[in-house]
């Protein structure tokens, strides 16, 4: 089957399909709008408001002249629309009464539009005037049936008026292609405009996805809608950035933590392979250790995939109402034993209940590793505290050693992943247990955090304090 070559869109088509072309056009059609619609309204209020006082003027005037009809008769409407030429200085008015017979009887026009008296009683009409000095015009005249069958017919002539009008509407056409001009050239900028300001994210997110994660969007000191897109886009690449150095800083670990007890089982089994002794019970021995070694790595892998399943939230759905009373009281007991064994005293406070929704097993191995880190650093004779207390709508439950503490450096790594502190570099554990912690803390949605304690320099203590949402108390 031949290859058929892909076809790049040409310019026109990347700008017509463009985001800021869109939001160009949507600018010029609004403001073109705009203009049309301020327009109309200008002619609404001048060629419109002119005609209608035209129109209303001509109507008043007919009426008057009707009612005199009715009143006085046909010989004082011929006075009065007489007095009304007379008074007509600059000859706009327009008159003609005619009687039943179709007869002139008074007024300045020689005759109607043609068809004007087979209409309706009263009617509108558009009339082209020819003046004495042959100069044309244009009249608005309005017809009306008077009683006994006369017609009468009173206009204005509106040359003036419609001169005016059409220099309103060549000034409105002209203010139109102004407008076109405008909005074209507004569209265009905005445009530029846009791709401008979203340029810098553009080219930061190709450098990004070329493998580069360095770069960062420089923000400007507007802090408008594109800055505070560039900051969330800094914020997500610093985050990713650090997902990435945790990755490779697991990989690294679990490779540095595992390769000793591999190593240390493969060469026990192979000395014990190599051996000349054949005594089942050096053999037996050699083969525990090795599965003791194998067991440790077993675990390591198991904690840091329940970290992952509960960082991800798989565990929510064994979320349940409890008592972490009853938990923490669970707790105590089981490491008060460890705690009297070593010389150290366990001390608990708290009211019941403390009522909350979550997960009980991952809530009592939160507590159990506070409490085995507690019981690990602090040395014989020492204090171990475990309270708990409610604050409005949140649970706080405080575990408190008198060991080494931590600097302020290492209270902000703890919880990484395989971290551990110099002091903790000579007991057993893989740095995964405060891991664990910080991530079933997040998972019921409270926030962990560390406090050094008030004990002397050289044992100041730890103090590991974690809040979590409360349930509402039952209802009375």
């Amino acid at each position: 089957m031949p290859h058929r070559r892909q076809q790049h869109p040409g310019p026109l088509w990347r700008l017509l399909s463009s985001a800021g072309f869109r939001f160009a056009t949507l600018f010029a059609a609004l403001f073109l709008a705009a203009g049309l619609g301020f327009a109309g309204v200008l002619w609404w209020g001048t060629a419109g408001t002119l005609e209608r006082q035209t129109d209303a003027a001509i109507r008043a005037d007919a009426q008057a002249l009707a009612e005199r009809w009715r009143d006085a008769g046909a010989e004082a409407t011929v006075e009065a629309i007489a007095e009304r030429l007379a008074l007509d200085a600059e000859g706009q008015a327009l008159y003609l009464l005619l009687d039943p017979r179709r007869q002139r009887l008074a007024g300045n026009l020689v005759t109607l539009p043609p068809g004007a008296l087979e209409g309706p009683a009263e009617s509108w009409h558009h009339l082209t005037l020819e003046h004495e000095d042959e100069t044309p015009g244009e009249a608005r005249l309005y017809l009306l049936e008077l009683p006994g069958g006369a017609t009468l017919a009173v206009g204005r002539e509106v040359s003036e008026k419609q001169r005016l009008r059409a220099l309103l509407t060549e000034g409105l056409a002209w203010a139109a292609g102004a407008a076109l001009l405008f909005a074209v050239l507004g569209a265009w900028l905005m445009r530029r405009a846009l791709e401008r300001r979203l340029s810098p994210a553009v080219t930061t997110a190709a450098l990004i996805a070329g493998g580069d994660l360095s770069p960062r969007v420089p923000l400007s000191v507007h802090d408008d809608e594109f800055d505070r897109l560039g900051a969330s886009m800094n914020a997500m690449l610093d985050r990713i950035a650090h997902l990435m150095d945790g990755v490779r800083g697991v990989s690294d670990a679990i490779a540095h933590d595992l390769r000793t007890p591999i190593a240390r089982a493969r060469n026990g089994l192979e000395e014990a392979l190599l051996s000349e002794d054949e005594e089942p019970a050096a053999l037996r021995g050699a083969i525990e250790r090795g599965i003791a070694d194998l067991d440790n790595v077993t675990r390591v892998f198991q904690a840091v995939l329940r970290i992952a399943e509960v960082e991800a939230g798989a565990r929510r759905a064994a979320f349940a109402p409890l008592d972490l009373a009853l938990l923490l009281a669970d707790a105590a007991e089981l490491y008060g034993a460890s705690a009297e064994a070593r010389g150290q005293t366990l001390h608990t406070g708290w009211t019941a209940p403390l009522n909350l929704t979550g997960d009980r097993d991952l809530l009592l191995q939160v507590v159990a590793n506070l409490l085995d880190n507690a019981v690990k650093f602090t040395p014989a004779g020492g204090n171990i505290t475990l309270s708990a207390a409610r604050d409005h709508d949140q649970l706080i439950v405080r575990v408190a050693d008198e060991g080494p503490g931590l600097t302020v450096a290492d209270r902000e790594r703890v919880g990484e992943r395989f971290f551990r502190a110099d002091q903790a570099r000579t007991t057993p554990g893989s740095g995964l247990g405060l891991s664990l912690v910080r991530a079933v803390v997040q998972l019921h949605g409270g926030v962990l955090w560390f406090e050094n304690g008030d004990g002397p320099p050289d044992f100041p203590g730890l103090v590991v304090l974690f809040r979590l949402p409360a349930a509402a108390p039952p209802a009375a």
